[in-house]
């Protein structure tokens, strides 16, 4: 019986950074920057030790797999706005971000809607594109929470290739949605 409760452990700690995001948000709008940097880093932690604890305890399940990445956008996606509002990140690059997630969303629900396969491993791309968001996200916030000076050049580095990684990561995954089956169709009977 214990065993099937650490079984749920690596969902329930996703459960608990789903629960972060209105705490970094708040924190955000109080300006509690370095405080909101650091449940950002806890955030983080926390996401590598759900998915370690799901590998090491054979945990992994069809709810985890759509609340681990739901966790990390719901986070990363208000701190964009919050950022892009209060001009810390440009909101040129918020507004590519928010359309890229949206037109993949607006996509994938149009598939399933149609009865088109949608089992989407995330790319390489995408996979940088989130590191670099992250990135961005946590250094915007140190910077501002502990008074480090703005380099300049490393922070439109960091926009830039979140730029980029959005737009390529984006494109990647609208072609491979294009080429997706009517479902049933190449599965094994």
């Amino acid at each position: 019986m214990a065993r099937l409760g650490l079984k749920a452990l690596p969902n329930v700690i996703t459960g608990l950074r789903i629960l972060a995001v209105p705490v970094v948000v708040w924190l955000v709008l109080v300006d509690r920057m370095a405080a909101a940097f650091w449940v950002f880093v806890a955030a983080g932690i926390s996401d590598a030790i759900d998915g370690w604890l799901a590998t090491r305890l054979n945990a992994h399940t069809v709810l985890g797999s759509y609340l681990d990445p739901l966790a990390d956008k719901l986070l990363l996606v208000a701190l964009y706005i919050l950022l892009g509002r209060a001009g810390h990140i440009p909101a040129w690059l918020v507004a590519l971000v928010l359309v890229r997630d949206a037109a993949l969303l607006g996509v994938s629900i149009l598939l399933v809607r149609a009865d088109r396969s949608l089992a989407m491993r995330p790319l390489p791309i995408s996979k940088l594109n989130t590191l670099l968001q992250i990135v961005l996200a946590g250094f915007v916030l140190a910077r501002l929470g502990f008074g480090f000076p703005d380099i300049g050049i490393g922070t439109e580095i960091l926009v830039y290739g979140v730029a980029l990684t959005t737009i390529v990561s984006g494109v990647a995954y609208l072609r491979r949605m294009g080429a997706g089956k009517p479902r049933g169709e190449g599965e094994g009977a």
